[in-house]
């Protein structure tokens, strides 16, 4: 098996770091816009921040109430 040069790993990892970060940016926005969330606003900051892809996918399913 060969060796990853660095453009190639690069090529990998960028597109998924900018989903990440967008989908955390989405995820924060939708917070602060909320009027209800299921549990505390700022539990679910840090939920997203910590988390990350995983805590801004699981505050969509999990963390806003509907209306």
């Amino acid at each position: 098996m060969d060796k990853m040069t660095n453009t190639q790993l690069v090529s990998i990892i960028a597109p998924l770091f900018f989903v990440q970060i967008l989908l955390m940016v989405i995820a924060l926005i939708a917070l602060y816009r909320a009027e209800q969330t299921r549990g505390p606003k700022w539990l679910w900051v840090i939920i997203i921040v910590v988390g990350n892809l995983v805590g801004s996918i699981a505050f969509f399913l999990f963390g806003r109430r509907s209306s």
